[in-house]
């Protein structure tokens, strides 16, 4: 099973295809949608079974297949063989990017924004920071009882210590779309994690900033001001 954070899995899932074999599994797989046996596999790329095998399993390690066992045919009971090992590509896209980018994250804080702003006429920029400080609020509600830093990390901003005890963040998970949508990205970092920082109930020790600087997030979190 694989192992690691949701980035090294991420990883490990797209690094694992760089054998032809495996790329060409993965297509007809993905492309078949169904339960497939070693045999099955062998035939449609023409590969020994044994070779199929061995790289369907390595597939399956990272998390790319899932497995089940089934036997073939009518036959039951005494006699029937050993059931089958059966592959199927796993739900979900394959993606991977370092450092972390979660791109789908801030698009469906905007997704709601837009359904909110066409249904209320409320502007805009205002279901934006509300989608974003409750999608916080909902990040926080962690049920490991993960610190703000952890919950920082698992979204993809790289949080390191800077003076004072602050916390500098230094990833923005939706850097592509801040080069060309600064404002909004960065007005939408800034609401999520204070929406983090409030759901967390640490606002009494934290805030979160605008604190614009090159080569990390725009926002950082620091001890309010007395």
């Amino acid at each position: 099973m694989p192992v690691g954070s949701d980035a090294e899995r991420r990883v490990a899932g797209i690094a694992v295809l760089d054998r032809p074999v495996r790329r060409d599994l993965y297509r007809l797989l993905a492309a078949s949608g169904e339960w497939v046996s070693r045999d099955q596999a062998a035939a449609l790329v023409g590969v020994p079974r044994s070779v199929v095998a061995f790289h369907l399993d390595k597939l399956a390690e990272v998390g790319v297949l899932e497995v089940r066992y089934e036997r073939m045919g009518d036959r039951r009971g005494p006699g029937a063989g050993r059931p089958a090992k059966l592959y199927r590509v796993t739900e979900g896209e394959m993606w991977a990017s370092v450092p972390d980018r979660r791109y789908d994250f801030a698009g469906s804080i905007l997704a709601e924004a837009v359904e909110e702003s066409a249904g209320t006429g409320t502007p805009i920029s205002l279901c934006v920071a509300r989608a974003a400080r409750d999608r916080g609020r909902v990040v926080a509600q962690d049920p490991g009882g993960s610190s703000i830093r952890d919950l920082l990390d698992r979204c993809g901003y790289q949080p390191t210590s800077g003076d004072d005890g602050e916390l500098l963040l230094g990833n923005c998970p939706f850097n592509r779309l801040a080069e060309s949508h600064r404002d909004l990205v960065c007005g939408m970092n800034l609401d999520f994690v204070t929406g983090l920082i409030e759901g967390a109930g640490a606002s009494t020790t934290m805030v979160a900033l605008l604190d614009q600087a090159p080569g990390r997030c725009c926002v950082k979190a620091v001890a309010p001001a007395s």
